[in-house]
């Protein structure tokens, strides 16, 4: 612990260090000193009452779950719970944006749901149906390539490694299997 700092600091730093080791006395004493800074800090983040006294609750709980992670020759314990804080608020804060965005992205497409999408989606599960079809037309050794680097992303290399072939021959296995997948999905699946 630095030697710097104030009498104060030392003391919150105590109740902390005691709080790792489950005194509840401990926590208390520290709730009570910090609790309405942290919802302080939290309101001048996200700027509503309820968020910021969710948002101090939710940081005053992680601190006693969490206070074996305090380092007291780090930071001070008012600058670890502090920083706990700001990270939760600004992370509500983003979190409530991209709620807001969603909504709004869902209101504007639902707004507006022309014949020509439900026509796509329809043709696009067709695209998929034959697709499939013509997967399982395929003999094993060309299809399962394909799926496992398609459906599963894996590389040519890590494909090989996978089925124990040489990269050479996946390679080849894989082109065949890509052109016998274009004649049949030409010839309607």
């Amino acid at each position: 612990m630095r030697k710097d700092r104030s009498a104060d600091d030392r003391r919150l730093d105590g109740w902390l260090t005691a709080t790792a080791r489950g005194s509840e006395e401990a926590f208390t004493l520290l709730y009570d000193s910090l609790s309405g800074s942290v919802r302080g800090l939290a309101l001048r983040v996200v700027r509503d009452t309820s968020q910021a006294e969710e948002v101090a609750q939710e940081v005053m709980l992680e601190v006693w779950r969490t206070a074996a992670r305090f380092r007291p020759e780090r930071a001070s314990a008012k600058a670890w719970v502090f920083a706990l804080a700001h990270h939760r608020a600004v992370d509500r804060v983003r979190s409530a944006q991209a709620a807001s965005d969603r909504d709004r992205r869902v209101a504007e497409g639902s707004s507006e749901r022309p014949f020509d999408m439900v026509a796509e989606l329809v043709q696009d599960r067709d695209e998929r149906r034959r697709l499939y079809r013509c997967l399982a037309a395929l003999c094993r050794d060309l299809r399962v390539p394909l799926v496992l680097a398609y459906y599963e992303g894996l590389t040519y290399d890590e494909v090989a490694r996978a089925l124990s072939k040489p990269p050479g021959t996946v390679k080849t296995r894989m082109r065949t299997g890509l052109h016998r997948l274009r004649e049949c999905l030409e010839a309607g699946g």
